[in-house]
């Protein structure tokens, strides 16, 4: 064969060498980078993805992605202004004049104006809307009062003065008011979309928001999948492509879901793989300033009855429901607020000056109580019920405590699971007797567990009321004065824990686990919903960790 066939048939290999190259994606310069996807399993499908509906904190860490208020906790669990550019606040503390930011913008290209904060201030107050957060809206001045029907929203010291100023009159100085500003309720709304649409919050065709993320699928009590909002004021910032949020509750499947690499972060792994995943690192712990507890209705006979209250509260031993059952280092809880909140002064925790208001496991004191209320031994009380949502650790709990409550009172107990929504419209409707829950702030102030007991208060489902204790909570509302605000505040917790309409179980610990590649996950200083505006993805240490999937 002569050289110059050779060649011919050397540059015929090369070219067709290059051409397998090319289409197995070898030195393709037209390869596209690898998208970077968070998928995080938030338990529970939320109730509404309406903030001004909402409650729970499934809801919240969605809301957060898809929605900003005036301020936001950043990355450092500091407040700072968001779609607020800035805000001025009167010597008396009682006027704020927040400015717009004018690149914000709608995540279907709209500005967004002090106009719609003032909407959906107004909206989170209307009766008729009934938000059971609108006791909320109360510390503005005439919030209560439009509410109630005793003054129009016209009246309602929320005003847009123009596109871009609103000015915001309280009723009182509150200290924490900003932090409210960055609470999904207070968020805006796209009026427009609202009205046009009562199920708007559930579609992707028709929610607009004005966060991070937008919304591009929502298939209820399996997921919702979030990618970057091109028009966010801030989307520079923004590191993800995509973010999906699954909803399984059951805890193993969460873990084997994170093993097999189907979710990135689960915020619930089962008791039993809790201590060795903190110890292979792979589950971060940290106290959240939360309390599970048990709700007794107070409408319902037995526990009408004070004395039974109380009887069924000391005869729970929850340091053997700390050390056999939920096992992360919980904190008994002896009292209804947790521990980080600050008190008079930020080196003094709320908590830790209050105290305990009474004894762990205190069995011989429930007996008599139980006697003294006419039940000795438990003779002539009804079965009980324990109503708890669908996860198994609740299950765990409710049975050790039916157990208790067996053993030490001679009560029978049946339990009664429900799915989320259901679970939670029954507590609301008070079709119950006695019911788990739990609290965590919304917001950096012991006002935040305080003020749901009042009378008729949107998230007081044990339906007590008592005159003296919604004074208390009015007056530390209204004062400017911290001593006071705080006595007012220990006074009040002293009258709810004598009186029993809930049972506190533990102050919270939270175990996540995430993949190691996941960087930039955050919670606000009270350890709520997770923050995902500078979430990231280390795609190299992801390729180099996570297994070729088959």
């Amino acid at each position: 064969m002569s050289s110059k066939k050779v060649l011919v048939v050397l540059l015929a290999l090369t070219l067709l060498f290059s051409l397998i190259l090319s289409g197995c994606g070898g030195n393709n310069t037209a390869d596209t980078k690898a998208e970077k996807v968070i998928t995080y399993n938030l338990g529970a499908s939320p109730e509404t993805i309406d903030p001004t509906l909402s409650t729970g904190l499934s809801e919240a860490t969605i809301q957060n992605a898809l929605f900003e208020g005036l301020y936001r906790y950043d990355k450092n669990k500091k407040l700072q202004p968001a779609t607020a550019e800035k805000v001025d606040i009167s010597a008396d503390g009682k006027k704020y004049v927040f400015t717009i930011r004018k690149d914000a913008r709608w995540s279907n290209g709209d500005q967004v104006t002090a106009h719609n904060f003032e909407y959906s201030w107004k909206r989170l107050l209307n009766k008729e809307v009934a938000a059971e957060y609108a006791y909320q809206g109360f510390y503005i001045k005439n919030g209560k009062e439009y509410n109630t029907g005793k003054a129009g929203d016209d009246q309602v010291a929320v005003k847009a003065t123009d596109d871009y100023t609103l000015e915001v009159e309280l009723v009182a100085p509150t200290p924490y008011f900003l932090d409210l500003t960055a609470f999904a309720n207070f968020f805006p709304l796209h009026k427009d979309t609202v009205e046009a649409d009562k199920n708007w919050a559930a579609s992707p065709n028709t929610i607009v928001g004005n966060g991070p993320y937008k919304m591009t699928a929502f298939q209820a009590r399996e997921k919702i999948e979030m990618i970057k909002n091109e028009n966010y004021w801030d989307a520079k910032n923004i590191n993800l492509d995509k973010l999906i949020m699954t909803f399984v509750e059951d805890e193993s499947t969460q873990l084997s879901m994170f093993e097999s690499n189907q979710i990135d972060i689960a915020e619930a792994v089962p008791v039993k793989d809790t201590k060795n995943l903190l110890a292979e690192g792979q589950a971060i712990s940290f106290p959240q300033t939360g309390c599970y507890y048990y709700i007794f209705n107070c409408k319902a006979t037995p526990f009408d009855n004070v004395k039974v209250r109380q009887a069924f509260t000391y005869a729970i031993n929850r340091r053997a429901i700390i050390d056999n059952i939920t096992r992360a280092e919980q904190k008994p809880a002896m009292a209804f607020t947790p521990f980080g909140f600050s008190d008079v002064t930020i080196d003094k925790d709320f908590r830790s000056v209050g105290g305990d208001y009474f004894k762990d496991n205190d069995v011989k004191k429930a007996k008599q109580l139980l006697a003294e209320a006419g039940y000795p031994d438990g003779k002539g009380l009804p079965e009980i019920e324990i109503l708890y949502n669908t996860m198994d650790e609740h299950r765990k709990i409710a049975e050790a405590i039916g157990q208790m409550w067996k053993d030490n009172l001679g009560v029978n107990v049946k339990l009664r699971n429900a799915e989320w929504g259901v679970y939670l419209n029954e507590r609301n409707e008070g079709s119950f007797i006695v019911a788990r829950a739990g609290w965590q702030a919304d917001y950096n102030d012991p006002m935040t567990y305080m003020d749901m007991h009042v009378t008729d208060g949107g998230n007081n489902d044990s339906f007590w009321s008592n005159a003296e204790y919604n004074k208390l909570i009015e007056e530390a509302k209204a004062s400017n004065d911290e001593q006071r605000r705080m006595e007012n505040m220990h006074k009040a917790e002293k009258i709810l824990m004598d009186e029993m309409p809930v049972a506190p179980i533990y102050f919270y610990v939270n175990v996540n686990i995430y993949k190691p590649w996941v960087k930039g996950v955050y919670t606000p200083p009270f350890g709520s919903y997770q923050e995902f505006k500078w979430a990231d993805v280390d795609l190299t240490q992801k390729e180099q960790s996570a297994p070729a999937k088959q």
